[in-house]
């Protein structure tokens, strides 16, 4: 559900009711991830996705049944062998959906406001989680609880008086690691006794993108780097170059020497972080990159022919950085599109980040027999691109 606070946030400040669907979980090949939502409001307005078109219409009754009578449902979606025009996944896959309302009357509409608030604030430094009851007894099917980093939390999930303190406590390590899933729990807040399976979605602060250089190829990538919901910042020493005009679609330009700047922000980067050195001149990039390859960022890749590459890891060395941190260096940076225009460039650039982050081998799917989805979320060290 938060996966569309934005939207969904404007419907509950102008008062409407609506119904939300939420992928709990998925099993087999499935177009969207637990946590992808459908909303439906009173007047018929759709927004957001639960299948990208294989269960939808389905899933927008079931939305329009639960404003109609108030109840929370856990449904099951899968591929009918006997029926190839029956409703379901057509690639195959099982998906389980959770549709609650929300309604005037609804005890989890203000939980979900405040969820709702904080998540379309993410990109300010927000963040919270939150756990929805989605397979338990009826009566709590569909209750919902929001946590905060500190483990506080608003709201209830009802009945035991331990399941609320249990579930933040769950929740809270779940945000910690910006995850979304499920989770099973006593229904008495135990770990044992009879189980209740909550949907815990976590919304925290978009991952940061820090683009070095303030060249053509870096204004293409902060546009693929906005698209793919980072907050990226540009950095260039360079006064001239590095301008808002320029780069309108960067949340920051930074004039700095790019060690410096990266130096001061270190202690605010995490393992989601990328940084993409694009400056191309070895006093920028030495000792900038001396730092970043020890830094536990999840991605650094360095613009350069493969004779630039090798030359850089020879100064690298010298200045004291290892094999096993070279190791984590992207150089030539970017997957081998055969690309030439900053635009193209910066696709690779963007596509070998997502194939990195997803576990992705890069290759073409026509004819490989890898999966079209990676469950796992994982940044390997090493890596190898074409760049001009």
């Amino acid at each position: 559900m938060l996966d569309i606070a934005e939207e969904l946030h404007r419907w509950a400040r102008q008062g409407r009711e609506f119904a939300v669907a939420t992928v709990v979980a998925t099993d087999g090949s499935s177009p969207r991830p637990p946590g992808a939502a459908l909303a439906v409001d009173s007047d018929g307005e759709a927004l957001g996705s639960v299948s990208g078109g294989c269960v939808e219409g389905a899933v927008y009754a079931l939305c329009q049944q639960a404003l109609a009578d108030g109840e929370s449902v856990v449904e099951r979606f899968g591929y009918s062998d006997e029926d190839a025009f029956a409703t379901g996944l057509t690639c195959g896959g099982v998906i389980d959906i959770l549709v609650t309302p929300v309604r005037g009357d609804s005890p989890a509409r203000e939980v979900f406001g405040s969820a709702l608030a904080a998540a379309a604030d993410a990109g300010q430094g927000t963040a919270v989680a939150l756990a929805r009851v989605a397979v338990g007894p009826p009566e709590l099917v569909g209750r919902a609880l929001l946590v905060h980093p500190d483990g506080t939390y608003e709201g209830g999930l009802g009945g035991h008086p331990e399941l609320d303190r249990t579930a933040a406590a769950e929740g809270r390590a779940m945000l910690d690691a910006g995850r979304t899933g499920t989770l099973v729990i006593g229904a008495d807040g135990s770990r044992c006794g009879q189980p209740l399976t909550l949907l815990v979605e976590s919304s925290v602060p978009a991952p940061r993108m820090i683009v070095f250089g303030a060249i053509d190829f870096a204004s293409a990538l902060a546009r693929v780097g906005k698209f793919l919901g980072y907050r990226v910042t540009v950095c260039d020493a360079r006064p001239v170059f590095a301008t808002e005009t320029r780069f309108p679609e960067a949340d920051e330009v930074v004039v700095d020497w790019p060690h410096r700047y990266l130096n001061s922000v270190s202690a605010d980067l995490d393992g989601r972080t990328v940084l993409c050195v694009l400056t191309h001149d070895a006093k920028f990039d030495v000792p900038l990159l001396e730092l970043a390859l020890r830094l536990p960022v999840a991605y650094v890749g360095a613009m350069g022919s493969r004779r630039t590459h090798l030359d850089r890891n020879e100064r690298l060395r010298e200045v004291g950085v290892t094999e096993s941190e070279l190791a984590r260096l992207r150089s030539p940076i970017g997957l081998d599109l055969g690309a030439r225009t900053p635009e193209e460039t910066a696709l690779s650039i963007g596509a070998e980040i997502v194939a990195a982050r997803r576990g992705g081998t890069g290759v073409s799917l026509t004819g490989a027999h890898t999966p079209i989805h990676h469950d796992g979320s994982r940044m390997p060290v090493s890596g190898t691109g074409v760049n001009g």
